[in-house]
């Protein structure tokens, strides 16, 4: 079917070379016997015709291979197809064939060309003359083959393969006969209104590929005179998933699944489009690697990219509902693609200390972007952070930390740093002089009780007030900790060479910053009893590194244990011997 209508179809278009006014008519009638034997289809245009030097020239092919790459070569870039070539497609369903036809530009004569699938065949003058030029190609059904010749088959496959030619396809089955392509390429029609156009092509496309798009884009190329629409998927495939496109070449089917048409970054849509001057490959069904091929497929990645563009300034929402359906797939593609990254970098919504926001809006109200890469650095300062008025990227997910370290180097004017707890501190409110002076008992006692632990001490003003004490750490710093815990639970080999292994970590020494805005740490600082001050230290500090999420090492389990024993065992002596009702008649003073 697709082969008998490119020669149709190039058959029409060059008697429109010689006569411009001409319109075209494709038909197929379907001729069922009476005696039950095999039907025949007459597939008849009113083209160019042949004439009888063509016949030996094309048809010739069919029984030749050495003829038929000549005449392959011959019109290579001619039309669509190869009038013999294609012809040889027929013997699928047919023993033999009788091809009636008139040229144009011959003697008048009606001539008959008949070949077998043995390669024979003969050509005489018709004794039947058609009375206007074209051609008729009659297929005499094999018995083991009628069931291509049922009317819906025979429909379904004109429609399919020639549903968007320009000029009629009719078919004629019994009494009945229905033109197939009433309407052409639906990105052409006219609609009542943007609203109409979107749902009629929608409809269309659900059609096409049975699923229901969430958005239309219309395509345009002059490389390659392309036109059609592009469909936004409902559902993010994998970025690394070629989308399979349906693809006309001078409105006749090529292929359902070309590859190589539109830009690998656009695996977002699936298309349908229409190019009348790009070179299809020798298999038909795709487009050669040229020129013309990749100045079509820029220009119709610009036109997805200004889609996307034009949603940023009137739809947003719409925008990040498509970023949030295609989002992983759409940050591992701007990993890999310069241009696709500055396309859709600033519109990426990330977690911040200070809510859900897209990279633009941070870079507008933040010059610095400041990100955590794990989710426990976030953790650790997010609440904090965000009190102090400093705004840090949870890059804890899947390609953000890479998006983000790829900034600099694809926006010059960008600057990014990795933030942690040791950066906090910074950001705190020093004490006075007289407030110093205060809290030095404090601080004496935290700097013995945390020596052990490799931790410094400091005292600050921060927000919020409810916290107390804030446990902060570098990068090195982290990876000493995790040593630690992994040295005490390995055996003497592996103890040594961690012990190597700490021994070379560098960086800054953990710091515990206590809060002086906080209620309980106000209240410590003019504890005289140098127990309970250093139980309480003692206690603040686990409570910092849990709020921290740092897992404990068995030294800081053991400090946990101790101190809530100790807190428990302050508490009972607090109710002395009369506790439960003493002399006095009262009631258990209990825990306070």
């Amino acid at each position: 079917m697709r082969e008998l209508l490119q020669n149709a179809t190039d058959a029409i278009r060059a008697r429109q070379l010689l006569e411009p006014g001409h319109a075209g008519t494709v038909r197929l009638e379907l001729m069922e016997k009476q005696d039950g034997s095999p039907p025949t289809l007459l597939f008849s245009d009113d083209g160019v015709g042949l004439t009888e030097d063509e016949i030996h020239r094309f048809l010739a092919t069919i029984g030749e291979s050495s003829k038929r790459e000549e005449a392959l070569a011959a019109r290579r870039n001619d039309f669509i197809g190869q009038f013999g070539i294609g012809l040889l497609s027929c013997f699928m369903v047919c023993d033999e064939l009788l091809v009636v036809t008139r040229s144009v530009r011959g003697d008048g004569r009606t001539l008959e060309w008949r070949g077998r699938h043995d390669g024979t065949y003969a050509v005489r003058q018709s004794e039947h003359p058609l009375d206007r030029p074209g051609t008729q190609v009659f297929l005499m059904a094999r018995q083991d083959m009628t069931e291509w010749f049922a009317p819906e088959r025979l429909r379904h496959l004109a429609r399919h393969y020639g549903g968007l030619l320009p000029f009629p396809i009719q078919l004629t089955a019994g009494d009945r006969t229905e033109q197939l392509n009433p309407d052409g390429p639906p990105w052409r029609r006219d609609y009542e209104s943007a609203s109409e156009r979107r749902k009629a092509l929608l409809a269309y496309g659900r059609d096409v590929f049975g699923t229901d798009f969430i958005d239309c884009i219309p395509l345009h190329s002059t490389a390659g005179d392309v036109d059609g629409v592009a469909f936004v998927l409902p559902a993010s495939p994998h970025f690394n998933a070629r989308q399979k496109h349906r693809v006309y070449l001078k409105h006749m089917l090529l292929s359902e699944s070309a590859e190589n048409l539109l830009p690998e970054w656009a695996f977002f849509v699936k298309c349908v489009v229409n190019a009348n001057a790009l070179r299809p490959t020798a298999s038909r069904e795709s487009f050669y690697e040229d020129e013309s091929l990749a100045l079509a497929r820029e220009a119709l990645g610009q036109g997805l990219r200004t889609y996307l563009v034009e949603l940023a300034h009137e739809d947003p929402r719409a925008l990040q509902r498509l970023i949030a359906l295609h989002g992983l797939s759409v940050k591992a593609l701007a990993l890999d693609d310069d241009d696709f990254y500055k396309l859709v970098i600033h519109w990426l919504p990330f977690e911040t200390s200070m809510g859900v926001m897209t990279l633009a809006d941070y870079r507008r109200a933040h010059p610095v972007v400041r990100y955590t890469p794990t989710l426990d650095g976030f953790r650790q300062v997010a609440r904090v952070a965000g009190a102090q008025g400093l705004c840090i990227i949870n890059a804890a997910y899947t390609h953000d930390a890479a998006l983000l370290e790829k900034l600099p180097h694809v926006v010059p004017d960008a600057q990014v740093e990795p933030f942690s707890t040791a950066d906090l501190p910074q950001s705190f409110e020093e004490l006075t002089l007289d407030e110093r002076e205060a809290v030095f008992p404090l601080l004496r006692m935290a700097e013995r009780v945390l020596a052990p632990f490799r931790c410094g001490v400091v005292v600050k003003k921060f927000f919020p007030a409810e916290v107390p004490t804030l446990y902060s750490s570098d990068a090195e710093g982290v990876f000493r900790r995790d040593a630690e815990r992994a040295r005490e639970e390995s055996d003497d080999l592996y103890a040594g060479v961690l012990d190597g292994v700490m021994a070379a970590a560098g960086g800054e020494p953990a710091q515990l910053c206590f809060n002086l805005h906080n209620p309980v740490v106000r209240r410590l600082a003019a504890v005289a009893d140098r127990e309970v001050l250093k139980l309480s230290v003692e206690m603040l500090y686990v409570q910092a590194l849990l709020l921290g999420h740092h897992p404990l090492n068995a030294q800081e389990m053991a400090l946990l244990n101790q101190g809530l024993l100790g807190l428990i065992s302050a508490q009972l002596g607090g109710t002395g011997e009369g506790g439960e009702g003493g002399e006095d008649g009262g009631g258990s003073r209990g825990f306070h």
